[in-house]
C-alpha cells in the first residue's frame, strides 16, 4: 500500500491522474482534487454518465487504460481504483518511472482526515444516508466539503470542495478501505454480508465495522440504526455507545405514526428520546428512506443544525441517482431504475414500490458479479418471485473472473422452483427491453435494478414504449 504522505498539500498543486475516472467515486475525487487546484487528466474503460460530469468540468480524459498516458499526462501522482490490478502495465510503468501510485481511498481520507470528518458507512443505504446529511450540512449553512458515491440531485453532482470545517463522505466498506478514514461523526446503517469476494462471514464483516468505529477521533459520536441485527451484534462486541435510530419510541430518534403517500413520498411523525416532536414529510418513498432520515437529523444534530432547518431539507430532498429513480412514462406505464444489487436493497426497493404505485411490477435485474451470485442466487431468487415478471440479464463482471457454472440460470431455476414461470433469462438489452414491451400493459411499472451497466435500459425501455405508441399499437 503505498502511503499519500503529504501529497494533498493545497499549496503545492501537482498533475494527478485517475485510472478508473468513471466510476461514481472515482469522478468524485477527481472534482474534489480539481477544485482544489490540482491538475486534473483520467482514463477508463467506459465512457460513463460521471466521464460526461467531469468532463464538462474540463478534465482531460482518455479511454482505455495504457502506458503512454505516463507521456501524455505526465502525471507525479496516479490514483487508481481498486478494481485495477496493482500489476496493471500503466502502474508498473509508473512505479518504475518513480510516479507515485495510490488508491482512492489513500488520497480521499487524506482530505477527509484533515476535516472535522462525517463518515456515513455500512451494507446499504450509504449513499442516500450521505445524501441527506449533506443537504441538512449545506442548507443549514455549514459549507461542507462532500464526497459520495452518487449524484445529490439537490446539488447536481456528487461532490464539492466547501469552505467549511465538516467534510461528508460515503465510505466504503467492500475492500477494508473506509478503515482508512477517522471520522468525528460515524454513522453506520446496517452491517449485513455483502462483498463476499473480500469477507468470507458475516463475522468478518462485523469484525471490519469494530476495526472502523475503533479508528475514529477522540471523542467521536457514532450514530446506528439500533433496528439491525449486525448493528445489535457490532455493539454487543465493540461495548462502544451510540446514538441509535429505528422505530418507535425507544431509540435516540425514532419514527413512528408511518404513512406511505399514493404515488409516492412518506409522512411520519418523530421521537426524539421518546417524546414525539414533530411531523415529517419526505418526497422519496420506502421505510428505509424513514430510517435514513433519522440517522441525518441525529447527525446534523451533532454538527449543531437545528431541528427545524434539518426537517425543512429534509423535506425538500429528491434522493440521489439511480435510488428508485424515475426514468420515464410511456402508455401508462411507469419506468423506475434502482442501484440495488444486495437481496436486502431490492427488497426495501420493491417494499417501497408496492406501497407508493399499487402497480403490477415487471423487474429486470443485472446480478452483479460472480462471487455475489454464488453466494447469494437463492436469497436473490425469493426476493425476485415477489414481482409480477422477472427479467434477468448476464452477470455484470466487475473484471472478476467468470466461475463455472455461475450464471443468472441460477436465479431462474431458483425462481422457478418456488413455482413461478414468469422469469426469462435476457442475452442483451435489446431483448429485454423487446420482452418487457411486449408483456407490459397500461397501468404497470417496470423497475431495472443493477449496480452495473444497466443503468442505461431504463431509457431503451421507455424509448421502446413510445415507438410502439407511435405505430399505434395496443398493449
Amino acid at each position: 500500500m503505498s502511503s499519500a504522505g503529504s501529497l494533498l498539500n493545497i499549496n503545492s498543486h501537482i498533475n494527478v491522474h485517475l485510472m478508473g475516472i468513471g466510476g461514481a467515486g472515482m469522478s468524485g475525487l477527481a472534482l474534489l482534487l480539481y477544485a482544489m487546484g490540482h491538475s486534473i487528466s483520467g482514463c477508463d474503460t467506459e465512457d460513463t454518465f460521471y466521464v460526461g460530469k467531469v468532463r464538462s468540468e474540463g478534465v482531460k480524459i482518455s479511454m482505455g487504460h495504457h502506458k503512454t498516458h505516463l507521456d501524455t499526462y505526465a502525471p507525479e501522482l496516479i490514483i487508481h481504483t481498486s478494481a485495477i490490478a496493482v500489476d496493471h502495465p500503466e502502474l508498473i510503468e509508473a512505479r518504475r518511472r518513480g510516479i507515485k501510485v495510490a488508491r482512492r481511498a489513500e488520497i480521499l481520507s487524506e482530505i477527509f482526515n484533515a476535516k472535522r470528518g462525517v463518515g456515513i458507512a455500512g451494507t446499504h443505504g450509504k449513499t442516500t444516508t450521505a445524501s441527506m446529511i449533506a443537504l441538512v450540512a449545506t442548507l443549514g449553512e455549514l459549507d461542507p466539503t462532500v464526497a459520495i458515491g452518487g449524484e445529490i440531485s439537490d446539488i447536481g453532482r456528487n461532490a464539492k470542495l466547501g469552505g467549511g470545517d465538516y467534510m461528508v463522505a460515503e465510505l466504503d466498506e467492500s475492500d477494508g478501505s473506509f478503515e482508512l478514514f477517522s471520522p468525528e461523526i460515524a454513522v453506520v446503517t446496517n452491517v449485513d454480508w455483502d462483498h463476499v469476494d473480500h469477507y468470507p462471514t458475516h463475522s468478518s464483516v462485523v469484525e471490519a465495522f469494530e476495526r472502523f468505529i475503533g479508528g475514529c477521533k477522540p471523542g467521536a459520536h457514532f450514530i446506528a440504526c439500533g433496528e439491525d441485527p449486525g448493528i445489535q451484534c457490532l455493539l454487543e462486541k465493540s461495548g462502544n455507545q451510540a446514538i441509535t435510530y429505528g422505530w418507535g419510541l425507544g431509540w435516540d430518534w425514532g419514527a413512528s405514526s408511518v404513512e406511505h403517500l399514493p404515488g409516492g413520498g412518506m409522512r411520519y411523525t418523530v421521537n426524539r428520546r421518546g417524546h414525539k416532536i414533530e411531523e415529517m414529510r419526505l418526497r422519496v418513498s420506502g421505510e428505509h428512506n424513514i430510517l435514513n432520515s433519522l440517522a441525518a437529523m441525529a447527525a446534523g444534530d451533532l454538527m449543531g443544525v437545528s431541528f427545524e432547518s434539518s426537517r425543512k431539507s429534509l423535506g425538500k430532498f429528491k434522493g440521489a441517482k439511480r435510488r428508485l429513480q424515475f426514468i420515464g412514462e410511456s402508455r401508462d406505464v411507469l419506468v423506475y431504475d434502482d442501484y440495488g444489487h444486495h437481496p436486502r436493497e431490492i427488497a426495501a426497493t420493491m417494499m417501497a414500490v408496492a406501497s407508493a404505485f399499487r402497480r403490477r411490477l415487471h423487474i429486470v435485474f443485472q446480478p452483479h458479479r460472480y462471487t455475489r451470485t454464488q453466494a447469494l442466487y437463492r436469497d436473490f431468487a425469493s426476493v425476485l418471485n415477489g414481482a409480477d415478471a422477472v427479467y434477468l440479464l448476464p452477470i455484470y463482471s466487475a473484471d472478476e473472473t467468470p466461475i463455472p457454472g455461475v450464471s443468472s440460470f441460477l436465479i431462474m431455476d431458483e425462481i422457478q422452483a418456488l413455482g413461478r414461470q414468469e422469469v426469462i433469462v435476457c442475452g442483451d438489452f435489446q431483448e429485454a427491453s423487446d420482452h418487457v414491451c411486449a408483456a407490459v400493459k397500461p397501468g404497470d411499472m417496470v423497475l431495472t435494478v443493477g449496480a452495473g451497466s444497466i443503468e442505461y435500459l431504463g431509457e431503451q425501455i421507455v424509448s421502446g414504449l413510445k415507438a410502439m405508441e407511435r405505430r399505434g399499437c395496443r398493449c
